[in-house]
């Protein structure tokens, strides 16, 4: 099992940018498949970008596939999702998940990730 923080999240105006880390910890030496997913009030879980910690191989949610980048860090086993001209529906809690490669059909569905972090806001303001 792998433990995950994230953190990067804050107030940003729209057109701005924000970088959230998640960092893992414990189990570390399998190879994984770790994804951001975001929450909005009253509505359910969905998947943002996701990486094959193995060989880097993304995957994205389309409408955020020219608005962001997911990038690893593997010395310090640090996952980044890079997000770029936000608009006010991107606010949300969003949320790192991580899960064994190899249990994985679908990167961006939530039903196969057992580790999730606690969650960081974002919040976009006009």
């Amino acid at each position: 099992q792998v433990q995950l923080v994230e953190s990067g999240g804050g107030s940003v105006q729209a057109g701005g940018s924000v970088r959230l880390s998640c960092v893992a910890s414990g189990d570390t030496s399998r190879d994984y498949v770790v994804a951001w997913f975001r929450q909005a009030p009253g509505d359910r879980r969905k998947g943002v970008a996701a990486i094959y910690t193995d060989n880097g191989m993304t995957y994205y949610e389309p409408s955020m596939k020219f608005r962001s980048d997911i990038s690893q860090d593997k010395a310090k086993k640090t996952v980044y999702l890079q997000m770029n001209n936000l608009k006010r529906e991107d606010t949300a809690m969003y949320y790192c998940a991580a899960a064994p490669e190899e249990r994985v059909s679908d990167p961006l569905a939530t039903v196969y990730f057992t580790s999730w972090g606690q969650g960081t806001q974002v919040t976009v303001s006009e």
